[in-house]
């Protein structure tokens, strides 16, 4: 069993509630967006860390991180993309991805807002965290973690608490 801390949309600055909150994960997966190298180096000193570029990512983020992540944790097959789209209006960068070789676990950020959705055409678990940094016109900062037990996904968890905190 891998426990995952899940986030996006930082703008480089990231709560130290978070780190609280993510003690007892294994893996950090952030989707894009992280907004400075310092805040993505404390997360990798700290755990292991997937991680894609968001549109807001400069040329340094975009030299070692994809823009399209897409990886096995457990018996669990994950595709992550910042600007992803959510069921029904995925991106068309991902279309064909999805279509030709489901993933079981789709990941997005980019729209603050904190969707969980099983897309049921695409038999896959569609999760977008919200964003977790104090820039944008969300009210509430939201991550996730959750659970991955061989081909299960399990025990989600939301995080939140006002930009103000």
């Amino acid at each position: 069993m891998i426990r995952i801390g899940l986030l996006s949309d930082t703008h480089g600055s990231l709560d130290k509630r978070i780190y609280s909150y993510f003690d007892d994960c294994d893996e950090i997966w952030h989707a894009g967006d992280i907004g400075s190298m310092e805040l993505y180096e404390n997360l990798e000193s700290w755990k292991p860390v997937r991680a894609v570029f968001g549109n807001i990512d400069d040329h340094k983020f975009r030299a070692f991180l994809p823009e399209i992540l897409r990886f096995q944790c457990e018996e669990v097959k994950v595709l992550m993309k910042h600007i992803g789209g959510y069921p029904g209006r995925y991106d068309r960068s991902v279309c064909h991805s999805i279509a030709v070789d489901p993933p079981d676990l789709f990941i997005s950020g980019h729209s603050h807002i904190l969707k969980v959705q099983n897309d049921k055409k695409n038999h896959l678990l569609y999760i977008n965290p919200g964003a977790a940094g104090n820039i944008g016109l969300h009210k509430v900062k939201t991550v996730v973690k959750f659970d991955i037990e061989a081909h299960n996904i399990k025990d989600l968890e939301v995080f939140e608490m006002t930009k103000k905190q």
